[in-house]
């Protein structure tokens, strides 16, 4: 088993350009356990989306923070791999309390943060620039206090709050400015969007795979550094067992996916 500090190393270097690292995103410890297992998985990505959900509770920081970290304490101590964590905007309503909670999550043994710039759950309207970036800073300072270098995996939902192509730009360059590693774009719908993207951001890219988006191997192609799939993983898992349910309940034949074997 690698140190903290060599799985955030790792996570790091996994963020190639052209090669870009997948990640199938993982909501509570069965669930990161089988996809670890899975062939040529190199690190898991937490979705907030689907620990919220899962634990009853709506996505935009419904959940309290001491569940969140519950829940990615529980799926970074089911496997040896890296695990990165969606964190939303950091469970705090200021960059102080977002640096407090970034140590606690350090504390967890997660290796990286996604951080967002929205101020509720509809993805807009984002927080000021300055206070967006403040916030990314706060998340580097955690980072730098503990000794563990994070991989922070910055978001931008300008464009899926309907803001403008500037604005966006504008922003990931700050939060690359104020210690990010990567920018996670949302709202690159196509690929002369990814391709601006590319162009203009001073960073690496990392965008969400879903149907209808550009395609993963000419994601790569363009220069994609990371996929990730948020909710829509937990998406693919539920319709699989409300599928299996139609099935059983209409007396049909029991689904080959029923001998599946798992374990923690």
């Amino acid at each position: 088993m690698s140190t903290q500090i060599e799985k955030a190393e790792l996570l790091r270097s996994l963020h190639v350009p052209g090669d870009p690292l997948i990640l199938t995103n993982v909501w509570d410890a069965i669930s990161a356990t089988t996809v670890a297992r899975a062939p040529g998985v190199r690190a898991l990505a937490s979705a907030s989306h689907s620990i919220s959900n899962a634990r009853g509770y709506e996505d935009g920081e419904g959940m309290p923070v001491d569940e969140a970290l519950d829940s990615i304490r529980r799926i970074v101590a089911a496997v040896d791999l890296p695990v990165t964590a969606d964190f939303e905007k950091g469970y705090a309503d200021d960059p102080e309390g977002v640096r407090a909670n970034v140590i606690r999550l350090i504390e967890t043994g997660a290796v990286g943060i996604n951080i967002e710039d929205s101020v509720g759950a509809e993805k807009a309207p984002t927080f000021p620039i300055e206070a967006a970036a403040a916030r990314v800073a706060a998340a580097r300072a955690a980072a730098e206090e503990t000794g563990i270098p994070i991989v922070i995996n910055a978001r931008v939902d300008t464009l899926a709050g309907g803001g403008e192509w500037d604005d966006a730009v504008a922003r990931a360059n700050a939060y690359l400015d104020a210690g990010a590693d990567v920018i996670f774009f949302l709202g690159l719908s196509d690929e002369a969007k990814v391709e601006r993207a590319l162009a203009e951001v001073h960073g690496k890219i990392s965008v969400i795979g879903h149907p209808g988006a550009v395609p993963l191997k000419r994601l790569a192609e363009l220069g994609v550094s990371r996929v990730s799939f948020g909710p829509f993983a937990l998406g693919a898992a539920l319709a699989n067992l409300q599928r299996t349910a139609a099935t059983v309940t209409a007396h049909g034949d029991y689904p080959d996916d029923l001998g599946f074997e798992f374990g923690l």
